[in-house]
């Protein structure tokens, strides 16, 4: 069975943000909601300032606080190391978010928006209303931006009462496919792959650079890593300006 990671090389990354576009277009991520996050930071003083970005997402840790504080078991573990949730065993308490060192957990307050059910137009008699353009566009099966794929191991819209957070995108794992964020970086910075393959991409990465992780000393053991420093983002005054 595989041990599942990811290395994301910090001089590799643009902080361009298309992890975090991509993980809402193929997990149907709600507004208000960050499977794929980040954060930033500066330091020194002007005129020698410092920007770091660092992208995060949840950490797939090997001894999760949040599945130990998950009162029904909808938060676990898979034998591939993911840490993945199951909306029919979570009742709401959000245990979970707060056992969560990384923040990377999100509780659904509203029920999703179906817009799509509308039968009223937009401009009586001028537009269609968004059922009828539901209708042309996918033949009413739900909304039509939304990424049915999502729906093979979780509910395709979560409902309302529950948590949810990044699954290492499962259902494209399930397939022999790599995380969409990683797919999707332009300058492949995100690495995927198996920790008990000595010979895999992550191995070699972890071997080649000094990896750390967010947060060590809690004992979590994250497998997100991150290698190398953010580059190109060291600010200094010259006589054409900053």
């Amino acid at each position: 069975m595989p041990k599942y990671a990811m290395v994301i090389d910090l001089q590799r990354c643009v902080g361009c943000g298309a992890c975090s576009i991509a993980c809402r277009n193929e997990n149907n991520v709600s507004e208000g909601i960050y499977w794929s996050n980040k954060i930033t930071e500066t330091s020194g003083t002007f005129p020698n300032v410092r920007f770091h970005y660092r992208p995060t997402l949840c950490n797939h840790c090997t001894n999760p606080p949040c599945v130990r504080g998950c009162p029904t078991k909808a938060m676990h573990k898979l034998d591939n190391g993911i840490t993945m949730h199951d909306p029919d065993k979570c009742i709401g308490c959000r245990y979970c978010m707060f056992n969560c060192p990384y923040e990377v957990i999100y509780f659904n307050w509203q029920e999703p928006h179906k817009f799509w059910k509308d039968s009223r137009p937009v401009i009586e008699g001028g537009t269609s209303s968004p059922k009828e353009m539901a209708q042309k566009v996918n033949n009413g099966n739900g909304a039509p931006y939304s990424n049915p794929a999502r729906g093979k191991t979780l509910p395709e819209n979560r409902p309302k009462g529950v948590v949810e957070k990044c699954t290492f995108c499962d259902h494209r794992i399930n397939v022999g496919e790599i995380p969409y964020c990683a797919e999707a970086c332009p300058a492949d910075a995100r690495v995927f792959g198996d920790l008990d393959k000595p010979d895999s991409k992550v191995n070699q990465l972890l071997g080649k650079y000094k990896p750390y992780r967010l947060k060590e000393r809690l004992g979590t053991q994250p497998n997100v890593y991150y290698i190398r420093s953010y580059n190109p983002a060291h600010y200094k005054r010259t006589k054409g300006g900053i």
